[in-house]
């Protein structure tokens, strides 16, 4: 890999201008992840209603399939409708946008009770109760998908401030600056890259990048810290990269691939006199994308990888990918790797 794709290219000192943050929905309702729970609460709370008149099992499982011909079709319309409208929704004041969804929410009440009315499965529709049963079931949704696109902020908060702290670690700081004073005259060049790559970090550990990056941005971020400890270990730190161009475009919480590369060096690197190897790779599989960090471990597995940076990208790559995005870590044959794999 070239010095040109790992060092930073920031040579001006003019601030760059603040980035205008984009119109936001307080919900999403496009992940596979949130139509399975809504379909299953939907189905729960039809089959509980269905229980109220007891007249045994087979009376209990007509009427369920019967209400179920009518407001499956009508959620999922609801969710389609919900999620084409995303953009658009997104423009509207916060009160706004959960209104209208829960609007929706009672035409489409409605309109189950009129399916089933206009096929013959009811003879006397009760077309009050099911709008109001539409406007109730889709305030529960909303109001839920908006607690849980609340649960992204401090989620990502506390990946900033848990990255500003690492960056200010004496022990990572004071050594990075040691090496710029050290290259100082012999590679000024490369000392000024150093400490670009150093603000870099800063800069973007402090930013408000929103809910989710790029890929590519991630890797471009990694690159400089690893570029950074590249100077301090020098051929301690052995890397291979291996990067496919096409799962460049997945989308990742911001700051989810430096800190386990960090992990990588600190615990495979950092304890081994004759330091680690340390592999980044990202595939595309189809829909989905795989990325990979793995590090040789010295002396046994002991606690390659293991702390709050796991855990933090775990949690919050659930929060942003649902059901679709999965997080696995271990060690194996003296190797530990995460693995991620996020739809594209």
């Amino acid at each position: 890999m070239e010095d040109t794709q790992i060092l930073s290219t920031l040579h001006g000192l003019e601030p760059e201008p603040p980035a205008q943050p984009e119109a936001a929905l307080g919900f999403d309702a496009c992940q596979m992840g949130v139509v399975l729970r809504a379909v299953l609460f939907v189905e729960a709370a039809i089959g509980i209603v269905a229980l109220f008149d007891n007249q045994g099992f087979w009376v209990w499982l007509s009427r369920f399939s019967l209400v179920t011909g009518g407001a499956l079709p009508a959620v999922l319309i609801w969710l389609l409708l919900t999620c084409l409208a995303k953009r658009g929704l997104a423009q509207l004041p916060p009160r706004v946008q959960g209104v209208l969804p829960v609007l929706l929410g009672g035409l489409m009440g409605w309109g189950a009770c009129g399916l089933l009315f206009w096929t013959g499965l009811l003879s006397n529709p009760p077309w009050l109760a099911s709008t109001l049963s539409g406007l109730t079931l889709a305030t529960v949704l909303v109001t839920v998908l908006v607690l849980r696109a609340k649960a992204r902020a401090p989620a990502h908060t506390a990946a900033r401030l848990t990255e500003l702290q690492s960056r200010i670690r004496p022990h990572f700081l004071f050594n990075t600056l040691n090496s710029a004073i050290a290259l100082v005259r012999a590679e000024p060049a490369k000392a000024e890259a150093l400490l670009e790559d150093l603000s870099d970090l800063f800069r973007h550990a402090l930013m408000d990048q929103g809910e989710s990056v790029t890929l590519r941005d991630e890797i471009a971020l990694a690159q400089r810290y690893l570029a950074i400890e590249q100077v301090r270990f020098g051929e301690r730190l052995q890397l291979e990269w291996s990067l496919d161009p096409k799962a460049d475009g997945a989308r990742l919480p911001p700051l989810a691939l430096q800190p386990l590369v960090e992990n990588a060096v600190r615990h495979g690197v950092e304890p081994s006199d004759t330091g680690a190897l340390v592999r980044i790779s990202t595939q595309r599989r189809g829909g989905a994308v795989v990325i990979k960090v793995s590090n040789t471990v010295p002396a046994g597995p002991g606690p390659a990888g293991a702390g709050e940076a796991l855990r933090n990208v775990r949690e919050r790559l659930a929060l942003l990918h649902d059901v679709q995005g999965q997080f696995a870590s271990g060690t194996r044959n003296g190797v530990f790797q995460v693995r991620i794999e996020v739809p594209l």
